[in-house]
């Protein structure tokens, strides 16, 4: 048959040792081309990028020439990888050797160009750049080189042109975590120690994450605790159920991350910025739980209170009702003269119960009265100024209760009023605050997702 025939002339006396040029002054061009078929996995801990790719390479073969019509018109064959010479071209970044299926042929024209077709599993060095995961686009280098021959004898080129190369996504199975935008190419020169130079082919696979994933999983319920924490400010000040709310939000907020911890990737080199917003999250909720214990500690009624200073009642009840529009001025002044007058009329009302002496008219009722009461102040005092003492010194530890009791209840009250501004005004701090963070990074990855 025509195939072994033509298989038994050319390698009957061929030379797979040596580089298969008649004159060894002539450059054997390689030829190259790569296509992407799948990103298998990403190992930011590592830095390793596994891919699968199909890759194809042509030269030519000065001793694999025959003519066609002497063998029946054949001008294609396929013969064994192992009975020719190969270049050497490796991967530069190579850490590991991958699962690749094992080509044992290739094709040979009747003009001596071969053409070595294989798919390859390649485990590269790459630098990750996690800063801003989950929208992170990766850029890893594949340098294709040969190992041992110089410019000289072998150099490299490019199969196709580099805007086919560029956008082809023919074969690239893009249903996984990452998408393939584009890939690269680039030829340089390069020599080790000033020796002789080297040929080498760059591709530079450019991927891109998809983030929907995270964002559901990672962001949106972080969100939602830090927008329970905001909603929580809304509970009275002076109860205890803003602060076993906060502390219930911070207990869950730690479990949640150390749920995603496995989920965030990994590095030496660098922390991503969504860590950073996890604990800067965490931190706002510490700040917001520290805010609303010294509120409550403010505003708790205590019988050892002092009154709240004038320049606090300022700065809060005057100058910080104005700036904030909590309340109008005059509600304030209400409030404190309400309580002023309430104290003077327990004051007049004490006043008015006193007894006071009878003014007679009659010159004769009143000495009858006189006698009268003489004689019975005469009679009954021995019994009388006892009780009587005794119903002066209760009524009189009566009245400075409840006139220390008022005082306390206008103490509270003042502080009552002076927590409610400056929760009011710490509240609003806080939002800003969380509001200016949500602003800046929702920019930050909005322009590194349309970048």
């Amino acid at each position: 048959p025509a195939l072994q025939r033509l298989a038994q002339y050319l390698l009957a006396h061929y030379q797979k040792g040596t580089r298969p040029v008649r004159d060894w002054r002539t450059t054997t061009n390689v030829a190259i081309d790569l296509m992407v078929y799948a990103i298998l996995s990403v190992d930011e801990k590592n830095q390793v990028l596994t891919t699968y790719i199909w890759y194809r390479q042509h030269w030519t073969d000065e001793f694999l020439k025959w003519d066609p019509a002497r063998f029946d018109n054949l001008t294609q064959i396929s013969l064994p990888v192992e009975s020719i010479w190969v270049p050497d071209i490796l991967i530069n970044e190579f850490v590991d050797v991958g699962k690749s299926p094992h080509v044992p042929y290739v094709y040979v024209s009747h003009h001596g160009e071969v053409q070595n077709l294989k798919p390859i599993q390649v485990m590269t060095a790459c630098s990750l750049d996690i800063y801003n995961f989950p929208f992170d686009v990766q850029n890893c280098s594949l340098t294709f080189t040969s190992w041992l021959h110089h410019i000289r004898d072998i150099n490299l080129s490019l199969w196709r042109q580099p805007e086919l190369v560029k956008f082809d996504r023919s074969v690239f199975m893009n249903q996984g975590e990452w998408e393939l935008l584009y890939i690269l190419s680039h030829f340089q020169e390069f020599s080790v120690k000033s020796s002789d130079s080297y040929a080498e082919m760059k591709f530079y696979v450019v991927i891109r994450r998809r983030p929907l994933f995270y964002t559901v999983s990672l962001l949106l319920p972080s969100i939602f605790l830090m927008v329970m924490d905001i909603v929580g400010f809304y509970l009275p000040p002076h109860s205890g159920e803003r602060v076993s709310f906060k502390i219930t939000l911070l207990l869950g907020y730690s479990v949640f991350l150390i749920i995603v911890s496995d989920t965030l990737p990994a590095t030496a080199v660098g922390t991503p910025l969504i860590g950073i917003y996890f604990v800067v999250c965490m931190a706002l909720l510490v700040i917001s739980l520290t805010e609303t214990i010294l509120i409550v500690r403010l505003v708790h009624k205590q019988d050892l209170q002092p009154h709240v200073p004038e320049w606090v009642k300022h700065l809060l009840l005057e100058r910080a009702t104005i700036l904030l529009c909590i309340r109008d001025r005059k509600t304030f002044s209400q409030s404190r003269t309400q309580s002023l007058d309430t104290s003077r009329q327990v004051e007049n009302n004490d006043s008015t119960a006193k007894p006071t002496p009878y003014v007679c008219e009659d010159p004769r009722e009143c000495g009858a009265l006189g006698g009268t009461r003489s004689a019975l102040a005469f009679t009954g005092r021995p019994e009388g100024s006892g009780a009587l003492q005794e119903v002066l010194h209760e009524t009189t530890a009566i009245r400075q209760l409840l006139e220390k009791r008022e005082e306390f209840r206008d103490v509270a009250r003042e502080w009552l009023q002076v927590g409610y501004v400056l929760d009011v005004l710490l509240f609003r701090v806080y939002l800003a605050a969380v509001l200016a963070y949500s602003i800046t990074l929702g920019t930050l990855w909005s322009v590194w997702r349309d970048a």
